[in-house]
């Protein structure tokens, strides 16, 4: 593997993408419209998606049937790999050992094994590996981020409720709804709480997948009390994306899909108001916050790309997307094992890595 790694500086990126599915496609959107930033090769196995990325690129990008292949010969500052979720950690072996910045697609890894190698590997060459946890370059995201962790609208947070559930994907067969979709959520709820749960308890079933679980009811609790409740599936006939962060003061409520983010405050108590003119209860003060309208995923490039200029710490690195791994198959095993899960030997693992 290489000794070290060097920012590129202020010339042009040299940017390689590994795999051209749904998410593929996106990203070869994004790239080709980064300033200071050149899409040079593109890798898939299937001819005519290669072609059709190539025209579309209008770049010039060398095409490559094999993304291992094109890690090992095109000149390369970054490389998005988004490819399968099974052929991560290969490619990023590869990606690092030639001292290429990797934007990995999450999950990281299928399994933390996989996980923790990739994660050794940056650690020991300096490599910046980041993740794709996409949801955390959200607009509404990153406000509620801001009011919460420099703003401090709320000094408390008492619980985190997070749905993400629609229709199932046929493209996805590698994984189940745990490790592909709960992760974002894992991720987005630590961030929040700004630190990693300690145990966890889920319930999980399988109505459609062929192979994986497509339904998780997920309990994660925070060191500090927090409590947070994921709701995920692939059964749900619409798409659906939302965030309620409650806490001493109010109370957030995000959508992810249209970016709208309110605050609902505490009132008091002693001054109860009907609703409808039934039950007599204490309904707080709703406000709408402005959101700087974004697309996540170009904010997510030009993040990384940043990085691969200046050097720096991913705002999402692989040590995240090894966590959101490591929870995520947690509550696999304690859906499995129909018990609390403590995370206490993930901890240590993670630490030696």
């Amino acid at each position: 593997m290489t000794a070290f790694w060097r920012p590129a500086g202020d010339r042009e990126i040299r940017v390689g993408l590994a795999g051209l599915g749904s998410m593929g496609r996106n990203h070869l959107r994004v790239i080709a419209s980064r300033p200071n930033a050149r899409l040079v090769a593109i890798a898939d196995p299937v001819p005519d998606a290669l072609a059709a990325a190539g025209a579309a690129a209008g770049t010039g990008a060398a095409g490559f049937a094999e993304p291992l292949a094109m890690i090992a010969e095109a000149d390369l500052d970054a490389v998005v790999i988004a490819a399968p979720t099974t052929a991560h950690l290969p490619l990023a072996l590869a990606a690092i050992g030639r001292g290429i910045a990797v934007l990995v697609e999450k999950p990281l890894a299928p399994t933390v094994e996989e996980a923790l190698e990739i994660v050794a590997a940056s650690r020991a060459t300096g490599v910046p590996v980041q993740v794709g946890h996409v949801e955390r370059f959200n607009p509404a995201v990153r406000e509620l981020g801001r009011l919460l962790h420099e703003e401090r609208w709320l000094s408390t947070v008492y619980a985190i409720t997070s749905r993400r559930a629609g229709p199932f994907p046929a493209r996805i067969r590698d994984v189940g709804v745990t490790v592909d979709l709960a992760t974002h959520d894992v991720d987005i709820c630590s961030w929040i709480a700004g630190e990693r749960p300690v145990r966890v308890h889920a319930e999980t079933a399988q109505r459609i997948h062929a192979d994986h679980e497509d339904l998780l009811f997920g309990l994660l609790h925070f060191p500090s009390g927090v409590v947070a409740q994921l709701d995920v599936d692939w059964l749900t006939p619409a798409k659906r994306r939302q965030l309620v962060v409650v806490g001493e003061e109010g109370m957030f409520e995000l959508d992810y899909l249209t970016q709208r983010l309110t605050f609902t405050r505490a009132t008091d108590t002693t001054n109860p108001r009907l609703i409808g003119g039934y039950a007599p209860t204490f309904e707080g003060e709703v406000a709408v916050l402005p959101v700087p309208a974004g697309e996540p995923l170009a904010f997510e490039h030009d993040a990384f790309l940043q990085v691969v200029r200046e050097g720096g710490r991913p705002e999402v690195d692989a040590e995240d997307g090894l966590w959101a791994v490591g929870v995520a198959t947690a509550l696999l095993d304690a859906a499995a094992r129909r018990e609390v899960v403590t995370l206490d030997g993930f901890a240590a693992r993670f630490a030696t890595a």
